[in-house]
């Protein structure tokens, strides 16, 4: 038996990563711990809750008793997904980031030098990169993040890495590109776009439209992860991208082509302080491992905009009160 922690495990990428885990390692007993705060959402688990390899804690990876309490049985590996991502709400406040993203961090790798544990895998991102104005960022290059919530991931991420080599704990990270899929929440810019479509809501669209990102399906991530922890080494850091570069607006349009919906529906917004104009990495260090995407980026955005089509309870909820009232706010709509 190997017992697993995932943090953040009611979020996005975390209860892909659940389900995943579930269904690939039958030896692996997961506790999810989780402080549900906006963007975690228990519906997200809801189809394994009976699960007998299966349990789920209400909690802050900040606070060590909740931690404490998620090991106290003991823990072989700790996957940190818990953080807060959005750079948007970073910019406005960003307190919480620190706190959860850095603090948050720390508390658990306490935590896993204390319990002993085999591995832990913390999540990163490729914004720690900061902006690339040509080529491909390496694992090897200096981190220069631009924003509050890019900052905070650096410095979790270098954390990790500080822990390997002062105590010796066998730690592995990931530096991810954009993430979509289904069930993602609708902040961020794909499902924002598919969602406000769908209820013929406007597209804030930043700027020019013209800032590039690398989008990789959700599933591919993770099975990403098992590749970096089963054939990987304690210390290192891995790129994990698909190389689907794509600019803003020419993901609004396809958006909008798919759902038959008119051109009309984008609103140009002012563009938000220190936008990233382009993020690419070179991901040749995973795939020497064997990990190539088995999702394209076309195929991607037909799942995810089918499953936002075909799962309005989900969201629908969502995009009322306080998140409305961000929303127009924010994009002054």
């Amino acid at each position: 038996m190997t017992r697993v922690l995932v943090t953040g495990g009611a979020g996005f990428i975390g209860s892909h990563y659940v389900h995943h885990a579930l269904a690939a390692h039958p030896d692996w007993h997961i506790t999810v711990l989780d402080k549900l705060t906006y963007a975690g959402n228990l519906a997200n688990l809801e189809d394994v809750k009976d699960h007998p390899r299966y349990r789920f804690l209400c909690g802050d990876i900040a606070s060590r008793p909740d931690v404490e309490k998620a090991t106290e049985d003991g823990m072989d590996c700790i996957f940190n997904f818990a953080a807060e991502t959005h750079v948007d709400r970073s910019i406005g406040q960003p307190e919480g980031f620190i706190r959860t993203d850095i603090y948050g961090a720390y508390t658990l790798l306490e935590v896993a030098r204390q319990r002993k544990a085999k591995a832990f895998v913390q999540i990163s991102t490729d914004e720690v990169y900061g902006s690339v104005a040509q080529g491909q960022s390496r694992e090897t290059d200096a981190l220069m993040p631009s924003n509050p919530y890019s900052a905070s991931k650096a410095a979790a991420d270098r954390l990790a890495y500080s822990y390997f080599a002062t105590y010796g704990l066998p730690v592995y990270i990931s530096r991810a590109s954009n993430n979509f899929g289904p069930r993602q929440y609708p902040e961020k810019v794909i499902p924002l776009f598919v969602t406000n479509a769908l209820v013929n809501e406007p597209l804030p669209l930043y700027g020019d439209g013209e800032n590039v990102r690398d989008w990789l399906f959700v599933t591919d991530h993770c099975m990403a992860l098992d590749v970096m922890l089963e054939r990987g080494a304690p210390g290192e850091v891995y790129n994990i991208g698909a190389g689907n570069e794509r600019r803003n607006i020419e993901i609004t349009r396809l958006i909008l082509d798919r759902l038959n919906k008119p051109t009309t529906l984008v609103r140009p917004v002012q563009d938000r302080p220190g936008h990233d104009r382009r993020y690419a990495l070179d991901c040749s260090k995973i795939r020497a491992l064997g990990w190539a995407p088995r999702v394209t980026f076309e195929q991607g955005l037909e799942q995810t905009i089918a499953w936002y089509t075909e799962n309005r309870s989900w969201w629908l909820p969502i995009k009322t009160g306080e998140y409305l009232e961000y929303y127009r706010n924010h994009y002054r709509l």
